[in-house]
């Protein structure tokens, strides 16, 4: 019989994630269908986000191999009947406070601190480059680990350094510009650019850097098809992008820049920004989403 949500201890919540304690060695990682945008979780839920987000990881970190968080199948008997198909078994680590973030393609908070220095957390990028413009070689650009409310701050791989020391700083970049190396090829091989992708690893008790979090998943990385991809203009895109755009249209009638909460996602936002993340796991993985574990919404 497996155990019910409210028999582990709540450890953490996020903007989307909550964790909870399994024993000394063992956390459980709940994704929820929350959505997150411009520092706010917003009101209104994606139905079967947090499935897509897990189903997503787990297909990746098999996919990429090496040394990761994962400590159980998807439908591991230590999973709760109320949060299976989006919660997974992991190995408790010591968190790296660093967001480790690989850029294929300019676009976001980079295209923002490109235009006003002609860099991307300190790493000089040529002149003439716009939206969504491809970057001579992907870049490494770390940022912050903020608290739920607050903005990551882009910093620069020297302050990364000041950190977690340089040894463990060069290691953070070579297996972030190492996974996305490996995934842009990947979806490439499905027609899908890869723009950018956000990673988090962790420290296992004996010093080795485990890939933890969620891997790849359209919370964390910006998906665009590759057919019809033209550098210059906002591409469509596989992942929140699209509820970002919304919120900052006309239509939302929301301003950014105020001190209020975004307003509830119309329905049809909601069940486009559903139909968009179910394609991007099943376009990329080849899976059906149907035969993911859990209950569908």
């Amino acid at each position: 019989m497996r155990p019910t949500l409210d028999s582990y201890t709540h450890l953490a919540g996020g903007k989307v994630r909550d964790l909870y304690t399994i024993d000394d060695e063992h956390l459980l990682l709940v994704a929820s269908d929350r959505i997150s945008a411009y520092d706010h979780v917003l009101s209104t839920p994606i139905p079967d986000k947090g499935r897509v987000l897990t189903a997503m990881s787990v297909f990746f970190f098999n996919v990429l191999g090496g040394n990761n968080h994962l400590a159980g199948e998807p439908d591991d008997d230590r999973i709760p009947e109320e949060v299976l198909g989006r919660a997974l078994v992991v190995k408790k680590l010591n968190m790296v406070q660093v967001e480790c973030v690989v850029r294929g393609y300019l676009t976001g908070s980079g295209l923002v601190d490109y235009n006003n220095t002609g860099a991307v957390c300190g790493v000089s990028l040529p002149a003439g480059l716009v939206e969504a413009s491809q970057l001579p070689d992907p870049i490494f650009t770390p940022a912050s680990k903020a608290a739920m409310g607050d903005h990551d701050e882009n910093i620069s791989f020297a302050e990364v350094v000041e950190k977690v020391g340089q040894p463990l700083a060069i290691q953070l970049r070579e297996d972030t510009l190492d996974v996305y190396a490996r995934a842009s090829n990947f979806a490439a091989d499905r027609g899908i650019i890869l723009a950018d992708t956000k990673l988090e690893f962790g420290l296992d008790a004996a010093g080795n850097l485990v890939l933890a979090d969620e891997v790849l998943t359209p919370d964390s990385s910006r998906y665009w098809p590759a057919d019809g991809y033209e550098a210059g203009k906002v591409q469509p895109s596989f992942d929140k992008q699209f509820v970002r755009n919304w919120l900052t249209s006309a239509e939302s009638g929301w301003d950014r820049a105020s001190d209020t909460t975004p307003p509830p996602l119309p329905q049809e936002i909601v069940d486009a920004t559903r139909v968009r993340y179910i394609e991007a796991y099943e376009r990329i993985s080849g899976l059906s989403f149907a035969d993911w574990v859990g209950p569908s919404a």
